[in-house]
């Protein structure tokens, strides 16, 4: 046991193996040092559930690596974010539904067209000379080829036979104003090999070529497109687009045409407007001259409504209009659908500042053309000079104005 000092009560001096109890350092020893005695030091032991301390290392130098992806993520990509796959979703949708829509467009009048009958309207290797402008001639004719009895009773149209026509029409267009111009069916008229006789004559007796003949030999003017509707087909077009609107001056009230209707404008279906546009009884002041010109405001009225954008937006529409004119028109040989389109868009543009209606110049009731007036007003037609047309050549009677 080791000795006290008499002063302090502690060790001896020279004993060092207590000097730690008394605070003193003994790495400052100059005596040797032993190892210390395992006995005095005292571990502190780690708390229950807490798992044993680390030495911290010092972060990697370098760039900084992101954490790997949770297991359930590895080899997907970089998340994309939130609603940006709908979207894409959406416009891939509405591409789509555009390129059917004009394929649809496209599609249904190719499809029509070659439902579309031809005729060879232009016989013979005489014709006139190619003139400034294109003018093609429209007729309504009053064949009862195709309708039932049923739709003959309906319409009035009885059930006499032969061909007829009860609309003529020359529609000139170039670079000036587009002209529309009814020629009365009753109008008196020198027909190649037949002598005089009324114009419808012509095309009783020969059909498209004889009247493609008559009217070039009348009026010198050119025919370049023949294009011809018939009864029923008039009135499927009218409903195709939903009915036209007439604006009747007077009551008209016709038993044989089925017409019954009041005077002002109003919407008329196609029966309506195709007994409002061939009522003989009911324009008595006169006669055939007014009846042409109800001809022209229906069949203004039809392209305007057909080349309206609704017919474009409207499905049903457009494909009915399609399919009634395809069924309905008879061409002439060489009239291609892109001429029928340019003959749709000059119909809507025969009023106003873009264009004139006009009926032929007549010096009376009988329909016997102003042999002066009508040279005059043809000649412009001839010489696609239509723009000096003087208002006292195109009035809606024809009469002088």
């Amino acid at each position: 046991m080791a000795s006290r000092r008499p002063d302090s009560g502690g060790p001896e001096e020279g004993s060092p193996e207590y000097r730690w109890l008394y605070g003193e350092d003994p790495a400052s020893s100059t005596e040797t040092q032993r190892p210390p005695d395992q006995t005095r030091v005292i571990r502190a032991r780690p708390s229950a559930g807490t798992a044993p301390s680390r030495p911290r290392q010092a972060p990697p130098s370098g760039p900084r690596v992101p954490p790997p992806p949770p297991p359930g993520d590895r080899g997907r990509g970089p998340r994309r974010p939130r609603g940006a796959r709908p979207k894409r979703n959406v416009f891939k949708v509405v591409r789509l539904l555009l390129l059917l829509w004009l394929v649809f467009l496209v599609a249904v009048p190719l499809i029509a067209w070659q439902q579309v009958t031809t005729v060879d309207a232009f016989k013979g290797d005489d014709r006139m000379a190619s003139q400034p402008g294109t003018t093609y001639l429209l007729v309504g004719s009053d064949s009862r080829e195709g309708l039932t009895k049923a739709q003959r009773r309906k319409l009035g149209t009885g059930d006499a036979g032969g061909r007829r026509t009860d609309t003529i029409m020359l529609l000139h267009t170039g670079s000036g104003r587009n002209v529309l111009t009814s020629i009365p069916r009753d109008s008196l008229v020198e027909i190649p090999g037949r002598g005089t006789n009324k114009i419808n004559a012509a095309y009783a007796w020969g059909g498209a070529p004889l009247l493609v003949q008559t009217v070039e030999s009348a009026t010198g003017v050119r025919v370049d497109h023949y294009v011809e509707i018939g009864f029923g087909g008039f009135v499927d077009i009218i409903d195709s687009v939903g009915g036209v609107e007439i604006c009747p001056k007077a009551p008209m009230k016709d038993k044989d045409a089925k017409l019954n209707i009041k005077a002002g404008c109003q919407e008329a279906d196609g029966a309506t407007a195709l007994g409002y546009a061939r009522s003989r009884k009911t324009y008595k002041a006169l006669g055939d001259v007014d009846r042409a010109r109800a001809q022209r405001e229906v069949v203004s009225a039809i392209a305007s409504k057909a080349l309206s954008p609704w017919t474009v937006i409207n499905p049903k529409r457009y494909y009915d209009l399609s399919m009634a004119g395809a069924n309905s028109f008879t061409v002439s040989e060489g009239t291609g659908a892109f001429s029928m389109a340019r003959f749709a868009w000059a119909m809507t543009r025969v009023d106003g500042d873009a264009g004139m209606t006009c009926g032929v110049p007549i010096r009376d009731l009988a329909v016997h053309w102003d042999e002066q007036r009508s040279e005059e007003f043809f000649g412009y037609l001839r010489s696609g000079d239509t723009e000096r047309i003087p208002k006292k050549l195109c009035t809606p009677s024809g009469m002088p104005g």
